[in-house]
């Protein structure tokens, strides 16, 4: 089975380390009190692991164990070759390996971004090991499908036909991201972090292959059951109103819609605000049980 190693680097919790495939190995900051309740926190593109920082010590201090892996692309020892080994099942498969191998039989799944996609497919798929979604930025897949012939979505959503070009991205987006990043209201100290990450070898094409991989995915979406919360910023300019409010139609468990005065990058520049959602979202989760 396509499934990844996990390590815990430099002085991060030991014990994470099931022998599966040698070629895919995920880095996992595993933090908090051992037995609270995990947090599984899913980073999008370009960012890594690191956008959760203002997020994941508020949950800590309400008890909260977290799970944030470095995915596929951007781990060093997580860049396998061709864009089929970024395809959204196996995507899907590392967040529960990421749960195998931590221990816990659910976790209170947070994403944003394209780990946003990821959760959202964790939770249509996998209910058994989502104990509650929260979502920022992204819509459902479904939500954003539907959206494309019925406002502006499928012009906004043009660079993810452009990113499906071999090389040609990474010659024109390599010496701008930062630049391009600051100017899509990202801050100044993240723009720089994660430019710098996509400069490693082979780090850019790896996060690039998610979006080339997405003609390959044979993990179709799916409606979700599980308490969800769905965090939207109203200054997107990738992802449009119409798919944000159609994504209630793809929620059949108990469903929050929050509208932020904000953009895209809500880990990073509404992280007090997030976390507090995700802390309602596992609380609401736990009293329905």
């Amino acid at each position: 089975m396509d499934r990844p190693t996990l390590r815990t680097p430099g002085d991060l919790r030991p014990g994470v380390h099931p022998d599966v495939r040698p070629d895919v190995r995920l880095d996992v900051r595993d933090d908090g009190p051992p037995d609270g309740e995990p947090v599984l926190l899913l980073h999008g593109f370009p960012q890594d692991g690191t956008c959760w920082s203002g997020v994941a010590p508020v949950l800590r201090r309400a008890g909260l164990r977290t799970l944030v892996p470095d995915q596929r692309g951007l781990a060093p020892g997580a860049r396998p070759r061709g864009r089929r080994a970024y395809r959204l099942e196996l995507l899907v498969q590392d967040a529960v390996a990421v749960l195998d191998a931590a221990g816990p039989e659910r976790a209170h799944v947070v994403g944003h971004d394209w780990g946003g996609i990821v959760a959202w497919a964790l939770a249509g798929h996998r209910p058994e090991r989502v104990a509650s979604l929260t979502v920022a930025s992204v819509p459902h897949p479904r939500a954003l499908a539907r959206s494309l012939t019925r406002s502006s979505q499928a012009l906004r959503s043009t660079y993810v036909g452009a990113f499906q070009l071999p090389r040609l991205p990474e010659a024109l987006l390599g010496p701008r991201l930062e630049d391009l990043l600051r100017r899509s209201g990202l801050p100044a100290a993240e723009a720089a972090r994660y430019a710098a990450r996509m400069r490693e070898p082979g780090a850019l094409t790896g996060a690039l292959n998610w979006y080339r991989a997405l003609p390959l995915s044979r993990l179709r979406s799916a409606p979700v059951d599980v308490p969800t919360t769905y965090v939207w910023g109203s200054r997107d300019p990738a992802l449009g109103r119409r798919a944000a409010e159609l994504t209630a139609e793809q929620v059949r468990g108990p469903y929050r819609f929050v509208e932020l005065d904000a953009g895209h990058w809500l880990p990073e520049t509404r992280a007090g605000e997030l976390a507090e959602l995700v802390l309602e979202r596992v609380g609401g989760a736990e009293t329905a049980l």
